[in-house]
């Protein structure tokens, strides 16, 4: 058996690894390198697809217009500190989701893979619109009829293990499949040893993980 895997470093695609590599699989990791605002992501997602011994891992780079509008490409526009988001957020990057899954879709019909992973969760987010439920299942239907594999009766499956699951519930899935979470880097602003601000919406919904799953905060913070 084989998955893609999206991995970018952070919580969320560290714990589906760990949860992928329980089943058996053999595990084909992919990073984007989108013109995020720092790179200290996409070396703990290196670190991330050694410890599960990923068959391969390609970091795939994706041109996006700067000036998007978006606070984790453009550096003119600020990310939220110490705030409750509420709506879909500056750290929202343009049809993200859709760009990244539909490389994996080619990438996985290219391997030989039935199963595409990706750690979104519509529980503990940040309001980002494809990472909704009814988007899998559109992306879903697209993907039986936009390949070859699925065209022939054996489509490929976009799968979202974390998609119900709280942050808390997910902190704990990841430790009891062997998760290093202090190699995973989840802020939006981390510097180049990737340290957290601890400040950010994706640090404070780590930060508050960890504490409802009773679970020591493993993550480095410094700047």
């Amino acid at each position: 058996m084989k998955a893609v895997i999206l991995v970018s470093g952070g919580l969320d695609s560290a714990t589906v690894c760990g949860y992928v590599k329980s089943l058996g699989a053999e595990i084909y990791v992919l990073s984007f390198d989108y013109g995020q605002r720092h790179k200290a992501e996409l070396k703990a997602a290196v670190k991330v697809a050694k410890m599960f011994g990923a068959v391969r891992h390609e970091i795939i780079p994706l041109s996006l217009p700067a000036s998007s509008g978006n606070a984790l490409t453009d550096a003119s526009v600020a990310v939220p500190m110490g705030v409750s988001i509420t709506g879909i957020p500056v750290t929202y990057v343009p049809a993200r989701n859709t760009l990244f899954l539909s490389y994996a879709l080619g990438f996985a019909e290219v391997v030989g893979a039935k199963d595409i992973y990706i750690g979104a969760s519509s529980v503990d987010y940040s309001g980002y619109p494809d990472c909704r439920p009814e988007y899998f299942e559109a992306f879903n239907k697209m993907a039986a009829i936009a390949t070859k594999v699925g065209v022939e009766g054996e489509p490929i499956q976009i799968k979202t293990p974390l998609l119900y699951l709280t942050k808390a519930q997910t902190i704990e899935l990841g430790m009891k499949h062997g998760v290093d979470y202090s190699i995973t880097v989840s802020c939006y602003t981390a510097d180049d040893d990737g340290r957290a601000c601890g400040r950010c919406d994706s640090c404070q919904l780590r930060k508050k993980g960890f504490a409802e799953a009773g679970v020591a905060d493993v993550t480095q913070y410094g700047h």
